[in-house]
């Protein structure tokens, strides 16, 4: 059986180099094929192989550059002309939230190899009037339409639901998050918050480095599987304008898309959910033989909810819970409480081995239990609880991988693109958003006058099951299992963090990684995203396959040796550095003991993004 694992990855087939491995689609939330590739050119061999970072005058050998500080707002986003159009939107009296969406619908643009309208969109916040952490749920439902049988029918050779086409495409949440957080906390006038990014759109911006070689491959992968996608020229007229993704440093428009956030910012959500645009969107739909209609469109709506929340080490880390994999950040942590991780040593054999095996004991979990709450209620209390990760930390060996996890035994009962925000009330945002597998499902509809909208859908479809009582089994008007999750901590009941690590299932490993940095190795923000991360595939998956063994343990090249000398002697199978390690944003409240609070923020060193604040 072909093995798949969550993952912000381009379609298969796109492989670096010498170790013949997939690079991952850090800026969406994506599955990873980990056995069968479809084999693209080799990359020449690296001239720089053996050169090290530079040497900076303060803090850690390994970190590239500091933590950004201001004391009236911050921003850290994938793409510097997202984090500029951030920090305007706060200098024009936005807030949090406002320059939220405006970043959001600019990443869209910018960065659609991770992102855009046609995908989900999650969020947490500290709201400082209630002087708490809220969250909101903003993914689609499958259409109504779409029946168990049609979808099996669908299935590919393993079984398992393809990874392009009509059958993938939920609806759309991302714009319906926009306005109801627009409702709730927005202080500029809709329309002002997207006409910016819409003359963004026409006028068009020079395309960075990582960007550019994603959309190159997300392209390809699309033209590999162009027999299962129902409809390809749209996606062409978009991405490939002139017979080819552009270049480095090259200016790329999309007119289309800024005629459709034109169109959203006349007419609000309404435009998109149960107007013209709705009506594009059912006939292209019709036109290709797909499902989604105007009235699974206009059913849509944003779930506002409780997050889940567990402590470590003191520090309160929230997350949201099922059709999510929050919760697994949760238990992670929970588990690696039991641990004197400090004790260890900062990125020792010890410490990633408790790490690991954490991840894998929350993985069968994952998979076992998550789902889409309306439909299957998991034992969230109890998955959460410390007691439970004290019983599962008693499993792991401290000198010996574990042969194989399995879920608990639950008591009876009745892939993305990441940005932090904060403006100068006090509000902090941790907002997530994704097509699913890279630029999503292949499809880009029909728009008026002979053009397109101007974005693809998302294939998150891909991720339900197909298996008779599986909780995340396919039903028509579902949301099926995601992966992508915002992230907020706070420390003594005040916010700390706006943070998050893009890309599929590494994300819930990366978020833990993140906090551990901080807590237990006194990193900052900068430096415990700088910090060599690990990622562990094989685990079992929502979808309904197994775990592989032990699984493959990927590390970057900066662990040092003896580590990986003293990982593989525990039993583990160690991966090269493939790529798919996330991509990191994070906004931090400090609290100082002289004048007022400021924000740091940091940005990921592996991605093109940068952080700003003032």
């Amino acid at each position: 059986m072909r093995r798949r694992t969550f993952l912000s990855s381009l379609p298969a087939g796109a492989l670096l180099a010498g170790a013949g491995s997939v690079a991952a689609q850090t800026g969406g939330s994506s599955r990873r094929e980990q056995t069968q590739h479809a084999v693209a050119s080799p990359r020449p061999a690296d001239p720089y192989a053996d050169v090290g970072i530079g040497d900076r005058v303060t803090g850690p050998k390994f970190v590239g550059r500091s933590t950004v500080w201001g004391a009236n707002g911050a921003a850290a986003t994938a793409h510097p002309a997202a984090t500029l159009i951030g920090l305007d939107t706060l200098r024009r009296g936005g807030s949090a939230i406002d320059a939220a969406i405006a970043i959001n619908a600019a990443l869209g643009f910018l960065e659609p190899t991770a992102n855009g309208i046609g995908g989900d969109a999650f969020g947490l916040m500290w709201d400082p009037a209630q002087k708490k952490v809220v969250g909101f749920n903003g993914s689609g439902n499958s259409p109504r339409g779409l029946s168990l049988a049609t979808a099996r029918s669908k299935a590919g050779p393993d079984g398992y639901l393809p990874r392009y086409g009509a059958v993938t495409v939920n609806v759309p949440g991302t714009v319906d998050a926009w306005w109801s957080a627009h409702q709730r906390y927005g202080k500029l006038p809709w329309k002002d918050v997207l006409i910016p990014v819409a003359e963004l759109c026409e006028q068009g911006v020079p395309v960075p480095e990582v960007i550019a070689w994603y959309l190159e491959r997300n392209m390809a992968g699309f033209d590999r599987a162009s027999a299962q996608i129902e409809e390809n020229d749209n996606r062409k007229k978009v991405y490939r304008p002139h017979g080819r993704t552009p270049k480095t440093g090259e200016v790329f428009a999309n007119p289309d898309l800024g005629r459709t956030y034109r169109l959203i910012a006349e007419g609000g959500r309404d435009a998109f959910y149960d107007g013209a645009i709705a009506d594009h969107i059912e006939r292209y739909f019709k036109r290709i033989g797909g499902w989604m209609t105007r009235a699974d469109l206009a059913a849509h709506r944003t779930e506002w909810v409780e997050p889940l929340m567990t402590t470590y080490r003191g520090v309160e880390v929230y997350s949201l819970g099922p059709n999510t994999q929050g919760l697994s950040t949760n238990q992670i942590l929970n588990i690696c409480e039991q641990f004197d991780l400090k004790g260890m040593g900062f990125q020792s054999a010890a410490s990633i081995h408790v790490q690991a095996e954490a991840k894998r004991l929350a993985f069968e979990d994952r998979a076992r239990y998550f789902a889409d709450e309306r439909f299957a209620k998991a034992p969230t209390a109890w998955l959460n609880s410390k007691e439970y990760a004290a019983e599962r930390a008693r499993l792991i060996n401290p000198n010996r991988v574990m042969d194989r996890v399995f879920p608990g035994d639950a008591p009876t009962q009745g892939d993305t693109t990441y940005f932090s925000v904060a403006d100068k009330d006090g509000m902090m945002v941790s907002w997530i958003q994704s097509n699913y597998r890279g630029m999503g499902s292949g499809l880009t509809p029909d728009g008026p006058d002979g053009g397109t909208l101007g974005f693809m859908f998302q294939d998150r479809g891909e991720l339900f099951a197909l298996t008779d009582g599986h909780p995340n089994v396919y039903a028509p008007g579902k949301r099926p299992f995601h992966t992508i999750i915002p992230g907020f901590a706070c420390k003594d009941g005040e916010p700390w963090m706006a943070y998050g690590v893009m890309g599929g299932g590494m994300q819930p490993q990366g978020q833990a990684q993140i906090i551990i940095n901080m807590v237990d190795y006194g990193l900052d923000p900068q430096q415990a995203g700088d910090s060599p991360r690990w990622q562990h595939y094989g685990s079992s998956e929502p979808t309904g396959q197994s775990a592989e063994g032990v699984g493959k343990l990927h590390l970057e090249s900066g662990v040092p040796e003896a580590t990986k000398q003293q990982l593989t002697a525990m039993g583990w199978d160690l991966g090269p550095p493939d790529g798919g390690f996330g991509g990191y944003q994070n906004v931090m409240k400090q609290i100082n003991a002289q004048g007022r609070w400021t924000y740091g923020a940091a940005t990921e060193m592996r991605k093109d993004g940068n952080a700003l604040a003032y």
